[in-house]
């Protein structure tokens, strides 16, 4: 176990690792990624996601600096997200893991299929 001398910023990383690694802030960043600007609307249907979910989820990404939210005066409201440049720089890390999950997903269902047989 890290401890504090080893690991100054542990808990902190903790907290950034927490946050970008949840599962709808993943799949947030790589569908920005993927069709850049977009409305909430589109992510909602694109995800299968909730609306209050989807709410939360932009909300801290937008907290963390990783999306822009950009409303614009029109009736009615018309609010679009994007990454911003920190956002970007996470495209790789999560599009690397969103390929690994695909290439793998076969194997794990098998490996679940064992898992619970047994259990």
């Amino acid at each position: 176990m890290l401890d504090n001398e080893q690991c100054p910023n542990c808990k902190r990383i903790n907290k950034v690792l927490s946050r970008v690694g949840d599962r709808w802030s993943v799949l947030v960043v790589i569908s920005l990624a993927q069709h850049g600007t977009m409305r909430f609307n589109e992510l909602k249907l694109n995800l299968g996601i909730s609306q209050r979910m989807l709410s939360l989820t932009l909300k801290q990404l937008e907290r963390d600096g990783l999306v822009n939210r950009t409303q614009h005066p029109t009736i009615p409201p018309k609010v679009e997200y994007n990454l911003t440049e920190i956002g970007q720089s996470f495209r790789e890390p999560v599009s690397a893991l969103g390929y690994w999950a695909l290439e793998n997903i076969a194997k794990i269902d098998a490996a679940r299929e064992v898992y619970d047989s047994k259990h």
